[in-house]
């Protein structure tokens, strides 16, 4: 089912006039605790946070203070957010009770096959069958709304809503009630924030049009909530390209959606709404395809609303950015989410280009049109630079000159516009076809897209040899050779060159990402009002689109998190996370180590704990619980004020007392971090694992120590003899007082091994030392 066009509304309209425009700005407000809890307290608790504004903001002309308000926040947070000039935050800040006022942060939203790759099918003893496919979970997914109508949301075959289910499916533009069924079971959007910070000035508006509702007009949301928990669809394909049968990775799982990203990003105060209401409405997980560049905890939003999801019994999943391969580039590090960067499959899409010398360079496409017969094979001119500017490198349009493209093969540098932009701004110019070269940083990585024109994206290497052979002749030809899809023949999984990296900037003592999932050249469900390639006049219509990003890697994880919380209710979000990450892959589908996106090996602070294994995720033998109070000793261990933990926990700590009670604290992490620090040269770290496998069974170390250092684990066989019973053992880790020449890091592993023959599990920790430049 799709919407025409003049049913949309475009976002100029949509948004209020403010009075103040030039003055106003969003901020969130966070409050000392108030006390209670049902309707009773979230009635009093919004009169509480409207006096606030009643002390700090005057009188304009007929409009009350309260008119202000954006969203008065109740479960993972205390305050509110509202729009405030920089003189009313100030007053607010000075008033008693009122922890923080901070001003609002836009953050950015960072498949037929990938279960398949993941090695989810209907063998009895797999994840699906463990985890009765995710049945009786919910996955609350915050990003830009969803597209109801997709069958990826069809309910045929779902169970009942939980009955503990207390979400709503809210109404708007071209969404009501009935829009939601047993697979997507709730539905709401936030737009004040977004409205709020929106330029008034009309000639800063841009011309994209959005749903006043949690209907997605942009496909992202739709994209990630059918990879988690999407329903089994026969026949899927883009436009005849990757055909397969789509299914999400928890097919049984529920969706809510929560939208809270627009066309111009999501803002924190909307994020935090969003979160909100989705621990309240009863989500397992939370999946977050968003975020930025790292930020101090107690600045994150994301951290901050996370935190008392977390402590509510809610798996939280956040997306690791496409900042990568910058060392220190991860977001969303705080150690109680679970990080996921992106790896790639073994499917490929080539499109070779042919030149005229004979030569042929790789190349990936999806573009799924029929060339003419009578010109396939036929080479045309190459052309690169085409208006004789820096911009028409780039193919920005407008800056290419039709007389000089005109059925002609374009070239066009990545950046500074969209890849399926370039495409389009050649087609305008009247060229034929179009070659994407990458640039140095994007190196080899292959993301592709659904062009509006036969096109094909080449690597760097590639790119080098494309332009110098168009440079050594007076007229350059090529063709463009597509060749399908083809699955098994590329070494995978490895690490995308453009998933963030660690080590943590905020937090060194965890190892960021945790684990890396599927996330280039993702095939999911999209909306009915886009063309596949996503621009807006892209008259082509399809179920489904490839993306590519952390974003996509995120809900893969989600998705496998809801297929373990279903297998074990009663597992805490630490558990959940122990389980995903002690039994993660470091070898490929070859068996040989997982590459990084630049060709080489990659290291833990690419990959984490490694690549996804869902099969193994639902049967862990052992896992690492941390409870909340624990992350509270951790942060005073890393240095955090009293207030700094305030706004993060929402609760007071004194952390000498606190650390005086837990000498030789160290956090109770899946992977082991140590940041030595002044010359340091010896860790001690302590950890206790859960047995969640067979009864008396028993588990011996085995150390894969860092080069240069030593490692010694003390005991080294672990014994249970119940379920659920607890073993602690200690990590003493002797380093040099610098890091070997040539390096600033160093990694090895730690594994449990069960060797009772009761079972064969495998319980492996990653470990990461980082020397601090002095």
């Amino acid at each position: 089912m799709g919407l025409n066009s003049h049913y949309f509304l475009f976002l100029s309209l949509l948004l209020p006039i403010l009075a103040a425009a030039q003055t106003l700005q969003s901020y969130i407000v966070q409050l000392h605790p108030h006390e209670g809890d049902g309707e009773a307290a979230l009635a009093s608790r919004l009169h509480w946070h409207l006096s606030f504004l009643e002390k700090s903001v005057p009188w304009e002309q007929e409009k009350r203070p309260s008119s202000r308000l954006l969203y008065s926040y109740h479960t993972v947070f205390d305050g509110f957010a509202a729009q405030l000039t920089d003189d009313e935050a100030a007053a607010l800040r000075a008033l008693p009770g009122v922890a923080s006022v901070r001003a609002d942060r836009r953050v950015e939203l960072h498949t037929t096959y990938s279960y398949k790759f993941l090695g989810l099918n209907f063998c009895p003893t797999g994840a699906w069958a463990r985890s009765g496919y995710g049945r009786g979970t919910i996955v609350g997914v915050l990003d830009t709304g969803v597209w109801p109508e997709s069958p990826s949301f069809d309910d045929r075959g779902m169970p009942p809503v939980p009955v503990r289910w207390s979400g709503v499916c809210q109404g708007g533009e071209h969404f009501n009630a009935t829009n939601c069924n047993r697979k997507l079971i709730g539905a709401r959007f936030y737009a004040k924030g977004h409205r709020a910070n929106y330029p008034t000035n009309p000639s800063e508006a841009a011309s994209l049009m959005e749903y006043v509702s949690p209907r997605d007009a942009h496909g992202h949301g739709t994209h990630t909530a059918s990879t988690a928990a999407g329903a089994a669809v026969a026949g899927a394909s883009v436009l005849g390209a990757g055909a397969g049968e789509a299914r999400g990775v928890a097919p049984g799982a529920h969706v809510a959606a929560y939208k809270v990203c627009w066309f111009n990003g999501c803002f924190s105060s909307d994020i935090l709404a969003g979160m909100d209401d989705a621990v309240r409405d009863g989500v397992d997980v939370l999946s977050l395809s968003l975020g930025g560049f790292p930020i101090p905890l107690f600045e994150d939003s994301i951290a901050i609303g996370s935190f008392r999801a977390t402590a509510r019994g809610v798996s939280v999943v956040c997306a690791a950015g496409n900042n990568g391969p910058a060392p220190s580039s991860v977001a969303n590090e705080a150690p109680w989410v679970l990080t996921v960067g992106a790896a790639t499959l073994d499917r490929r899409f080539p499109a070779y280009v042919r030149l005229g010398n004979g030569r042929v360079l790789y190349g990936e496409s999806m573009y799924p049109g029929k060339i003419d017969l009578k010109k396939r094979g036929k080479e045309l001119e190459l052309v690169y630079a085409a208006g004789g500017t820096r911009e028409s490198e780039y193919c920005i349009k407008g800056s290419l000159d039709p007389a000089a493209v005109a059925g002609k093969m374009v070239v066009c540098d990545r950046g500074v516009t969209g890849r399926a932009d370039k495409g389009e701004a050649v087609k305008e110019a009247g060229g034929a076809a179009m070659i994407l070269a990458n640039s140095e940083i994007n190196g080899q990585e292959d993301s592709v897209d659904v062009h509006v024109l036969p096109a094909t994206i080449v690597g760097y290497r590639e790119a080098a040899e494309l332009k110098k052979y168009i440079s050594s002749t007076p007229r350059p030809v090529a063709k463009i050779v597509f060749g399908g899809t083809r699955i098994g023949r590329a070494r995978a999984p490895a690490v995308a060159l453009f998933s963030a990296r660690g080590p943590s900037l905020t937090n060194p003592s965890v190892l960021k990402p945790d684990v890396v999932a599927p996330g280039v050249n993702i095939i999911a469900a999209w909306p009915g009002n886009l063309g596949p390639s996503g621009l807006e006049d892209d008259a082509r219509r399809s179920n489904f689109t490839v993306l590519s990003g952390t974003s996509m890697a995120c809900p893969h994880v989600s998705g496998i998190a809801a297929l373990v919380r279903s297998a074990h209710p009663s597992w805490s979000p630490a558990m959940v996370r122990s389980a995903i990450m002690t039994t993660a892959d470091i070898t490929d589908r070859r068996g040989k180590p997982i590459m990084d996106g630049d060709g080489g090996r990659a290291d833990v602070f690419a990959m984490g704990a490694g690549h996804v294994n869902p099969a193994r995720a639902v049967d862990p033998g052992l896992v690492y619980d941390i409870q909340p109070a624990d992350y509270v000793t951790h942060l005073c261990t890393l240095g955090y004020t009293h207030m700094e933990i305030f706004k993060i926990t929402h609760a007071g700590v004194n952390c000498s007392a606190v650390l005086q009670q837990n000498r030789g604290f160290t956090l109770n992490y899946p992977s082991i971090a140590v940041a030595l620090k002044n010359r340091a040269t010896t860790a001690v770290l302590r950890r206790t694992v859960t047995n969640v496998g067979t009864p008396n069974s028993t588990y011996t170390v085995q150390v894969f120590a860092p080069s240069g250092v030593k490692v010694a684990v003390a005991p080294t066989t672990l014994a249970f003899v119940e379920f659920g019973e607890q073993r602690r053992f200690q990590v003493t880790i002797v380093a040099p007082a610098s890091p070997p020449a040539g390096q600033d890091s160093a990694e090895g592993y730690l594994v449990w091994k069960q060797i009772d023959g009761q079972g064969k599990h495998i319980v492996r920790s990653p470990i990461a030392l980082t020397w601090a430049v002095e």
